[in-house]
């Protein structure tokens, strides 16, 4: 199946270096026009600059595609506005919405401050809801948008020194589930990606070898493919060295207990029969526990 992304026009945060640019630079060899958003901070979310920004705009103009350059910060509405406004000036639609910015503030629990939690919260959930809230409206009036968030491994199984982190990145996946709901009308199709790349997030984590396999560009093929005119909704992608797996919420078949004094005795002895997965399901939506539950008590037709 080819990818044709001729006379689409995409956004993607974060696209100075690592993930953002190689999913900016396959975008544009793919026909898209590209807006290369990112503010130039470091990893930590300190400092500003439109250098490696501007870096890859010359790279896909050079190769003979179309970019331009936004220095916009995700955490400002008022900046992200801007950077949509231009986008529709420029080119008079928005296609693609890649929401790849983000920075680390790792540290235990304990050790965290909230200031610190607040920051990453604001910049991977906010700085993704301010795009998207931002690009919404014009996508339901097109009748077409693809919208991709950037979740993690750690958001979905959890990792040491990254609550703040392991929040925002959950928190992600319920805001893909409901827009993914929303928008599919209007041919809004929005979708996750939990990468694992050798990007600055990572510098001391792993060994050289291990760094090496995993290229940020191995990821961008995920990208390539949410962004299709044949994209999933509501998919969580996991992608990393040359390998792509999906992720799942899952929902086990449970027992029925009832109503009683005895229950809290009841289920933590059969507790094992709870969590058993065979029969687990992928719920539509929300309502399917609700409807499972009545179904178990007799109050709901199969």
């Amino acid at each position: 199946m080819k990818i044709d992304l001729t006379n689409r026009v995409a956004i993607v945060t974060g696209a100075g270096a690592g993930l953002g640019r190689e999913h900016a630079l396959l975008l544009a060899r793919l026909g898209a026009k590209v807006v290369v958003n990112d503010l130039g901070s470091d990893i930590s979310g300190d400092g500003s600059s439109d250098t490696v920004a501007k870096q890859v705009v010359d790279e896909i103009i050079a190769e003979g595609g179309e970019a331009i350059i936004s220095g916009a910060s995700v955490t400002n509405i008022e900046q992200v506005r801007y950077m949509v406004e231009e986008t529709m000036d420029r080119w008079g639609r928005i296609d693609i919405l890649v929401n790849n910015a983000g920075i680390l503030k790792d540290k235990s629990f304990s050790k965290m401050s909230l200031d610190d939690f607040r920051l990453v919260m604001d910049v991977h959930l906010m700085g993704a809801v301010n795009c998207i809230k931002a690009v919404w409206d014009i996508m339901r009036e097109q009748k077409y948008g693809r919208i991709v968030m950037t979740t993690s491994s750690s958001g979905l199984y959890g990792n040491f020194g990254q609550s703040n982190y392991s929040a925002a990145k959950m928190a992600l996946v319920g805001l893909m589930q409901t827009l993914g709901l929303e928008g599919e009308k209007y041919n809004i199709r929005v979708n996750c990606i939990a990468p694992m790349a050798a990007t600055r997030m990572l510098e001391g984590l792993m060994s050289n070898e291990a760094l090496k396999m995993l290229s940020p560009s191995s990821v961008s093929p995920a990208i390539a493919v949410l962004a299709s005119a044949d994209a999933p909704n509501r998919m969580v992608i996991c992608a990393g060295a040359g390998s792509f797996e999906a992720a799942h919420i899952t929902l086990t078949q449970g027992i029925y207990l009832g109503a009683g004094v005895d229950i809290p005795y009841l289920l933590a002895k059969r507790l094992s029969d709870v969590v058993d997965r065979t029969g687990e399901m992928v719920p539509v939506s929300g309502f399917s526990q609700g409807e499972l539950e009545l179904l178990k008590a007799g109050l709901k037709e199969e």
